[in-house]
């Protein structure tokens, strides 16, 4: 029986599909990643991006809240420049700012390295050293208030110990900032204390070990090898309370009110009364607006040095 050859099968080739692989955008983890950031976005639009273009419209306008707004151009700005109050409260604010912010890292960064020496029960000494931070503000402000009264507070009561006779510190118009600035350091050391803290415990001990081999004295270690390892955490304390201070407020609102005369009147504290108390709504803006313009310009040069200053373990 003769058997019959079937012939050979071609192989079957796939049909080209006409879509290539999926592109970056439309892959599930950008749309988790999406999903995941969506609700920051829509917070930052709404409460950051939003305000922001709301008062640049209105430093245009002149506008009192009670009655229709009228078109003013640019008048708002030119109105600046011979306000004497502005210049004051800006120079309060930069005198704020470049004086507490240098304190705050100081103490910050000196018991950070204080807790990072083993000492024991430190998450109770961190917790006590955080709690300032953590109390709200306006609390801490009528604290402050009492220790600065001139005959019976802490403060003059501690200095008379020593023979010296303190000031009336609120209503002085030599201390009454630095006050304000004491009271500014003991608030806020403890968000850098932490930051500094962790940045340390980060540090490899390899390098300790290996300047230790090499003879180096504990200054040396700490300025070749603590500080350059530091300097991403010293980089973010210093941008953030810059920032911070810049917009400082509501201690100087409660301990003070501005004065004596307008001694500790900051910018924030002018636009708030220029909008809420004078309801002059377009000059405020206008004035929020120069105070944004000055933190992003200090925020960038920040950057900028962080190219040659910071560094990367990466």
């Amino acid at each position: 029986m003769a058997v019959e050859t079937l012939p050979a099968r071609t192989p079957v080739r796939p049909a080209p599909t006409r879509s290539g692989p999926t592109p970056r955008w439309r892959s599930k983890e950008t749309l988790a990643a999406w999903l995941f950031i969506l609700p920051s976005l829509i917070g930052f639009l709404v409460f950051t991006a939003g305000p922001v273009v709301a008062a640049g419209v209105i430093s245009l306008l002149n506008w009192n809240l009670f009655s229709s707004p009228t078109f003013a151009g640019l008048k708002n700005f030119a109105r600046l420049g011979p306000d004497p109050t502005f210049w004051s409260a800006l120079g309060n604010t930069v005198y704020f700012t470049f004086v507490s912010v240098p304190l705050t890292i100081l103490v910050s960064l000196a018991l950070a390295l204080l807790l990072n020496q083993g000492l024991r029960r430190i998450a109770v000494f961190r917790s006590l050293l955080l709690l300032p931070y953590a109390t709200i503000t306006v609390a801490v402000a009528f604290v402050w208030i009492w220790l600065y009264i001139p005959q019976d507070g802490l403060v003059n009561a501690v200095l008379g110990w020593f023979g010296i006779s303190g000031p009336a510190w609120l209503i002085s118009d030599d201390w009454a900032m630095p006050a304000l600035i004491a009271m500014s350091v003991w608030k806020s050391f403890g968000f850098g204390m932490v930051v500094f803290l962790a940045g340390l415990q980060a540090i490899p001990q390899q390098l300790y070990e290996a300047a230790k081999v090499d003879g180096s004295s504990a200054w040396q270690t700490f300025r070749s090898v603590t500080l350059p390892m530091l300097s991403p955490s010293l980089f973010f304390v210093v941008v953030t309370s810059i920032i911070g201070s810049f917009q400082v407020f509501d201690q100087a609102l409660i301990m003070t009110n501005g004065g004596p005369g307008s001694r500790t009147t900051t910018l924030v504290m002018y636009i708030y009364r220029t909008g809420f108390e004078n309801y002059d709504q377009g000059y405020a803006a206008a004035q929020s607006l120069v105070l944004f313009g000055f933190i992003v310009v200090i925020t960038a040069a920040q950057f900028v040095l962080q190219r040659r200053l910071v560094h990367y373990d990466n």
